[in-house]
């Protein structure tokens, strides 16, 4: 994965979303060779010359300052994840630290299992599942049969038939959600080639993948409510959070998926936690 090439195609997918009236410009008509704004609508939006603002889109941004950076993400109406995608890959990637570890330490599995009714994933910076519960695996089938190379919370969602089933009409949303975090992940370690692998693979692999990676999602995973169809309790409503974990090699975030209290979704993961 080219970094310039990165850093060129994001900012040209966000200027190609702006048109003329959606910033307070006129648009004279006719037809526009280019989609949504042009380089110099947005250069004077940014009050940047048009030469410094070319040499940013061609991926050249290791000699812009941070104000510069700043004035272009108001300039495309950043929101706050994308704006510091935006200062990551517009600098060099520091040395990558840390290798990717195939275990959880002993403390992180006693606390997963501590989560009875609570199904919970570690997943790593390359989305790996690299610890679960017993009802993680009730909740969202038998992943920890799968190869290693091949649990990863990407693989899952694009290519095991099972998952899109267990989302149904939520997955191609869920799915999105995934990209739009992969891509904080890829600003936020930068330079770690396990991560870049993993990103150009899946894009092979899955045209889903690609379709959504081609149109630069960039958003944090945070809240979410998940609505699954699962083959042995039915519909289970459940509210996920990612919290992010201290730098350990394998441990990037901790995810939890509860049920609201007395609810039939929290019966149904009782059931399934008594299998």
């Amino acid at each position: 994965m080219d970094d310039r090439a990165e850093l060129s195609e994001f900012l040209k997918s966000r200027r190609a979303r702006l048109r003329p009236e959606d910033v307070g410009l006129r648009d004279y008509g006719g037809v526009r060779r280019v989609e949504g704004l042009r380089r110099e609508e947005l250069a004077r939006l940014a009050g940047v010359s048009i030469a410094h603002y070319t040499r940013l889109e061609q991926g050249k941004g290791d000699s812009v300052s941070d104000e510069v950076l700043d004035a272009v993400g108001v300039a495309l109406r950043l929101d706050a994840d994308e704006l510091a995608y935006l200062h990551r890959i517009a600098r060099r990637p520091p040395p990558c630290t840390g290798a990717t570890a195939s275990e959880v330490p002993a403390s992180f599995r006693h606390l997963l299992e501590s989560f009875v009714l609570t199904p919970a994933l570690v997943v790593g910076r390359h989305t790996q599942i690299v610890g679960w519960n017993r009802l993680a695996v009730a909740v969202f089938g038998d992943f920890p049969a799968l190869p290693q190379n091949r649990r990863t919370l990407s693989h899952l969602l694009f290519t095991e038939p099972y998952l899109r089933e267990l989302y149904r009409t939520g997955w191609e949303r869920a799915a999105h959600e995934h990209v739009g975090h992969l891509r904080v992940l890829l600003g936020r370690y930068r330079g770690d080639s396990g991560l870049a692998a993993h990103i150009d693979h899946m894009r092979d692999l899955s045209a889903d993948f690609a379709r959504m990676w081609a149109e630069h999602p960039v958003a944090r995973v945070r809240s979410r409510t998940c609505v699954l169809h699962h083959p042995v309790v039915g519909e289970l409503t459940l509210h996920g959070e990612l919290i992010a974990l201290p730098d350990e090699p394998s441990c990037c975030g901790l995810d939890l998926f509860a049920a609201e209290p007395g609810s039939a979704s929290e019966q149904a993961l009782r059931k399934l936690g008594s299998r």
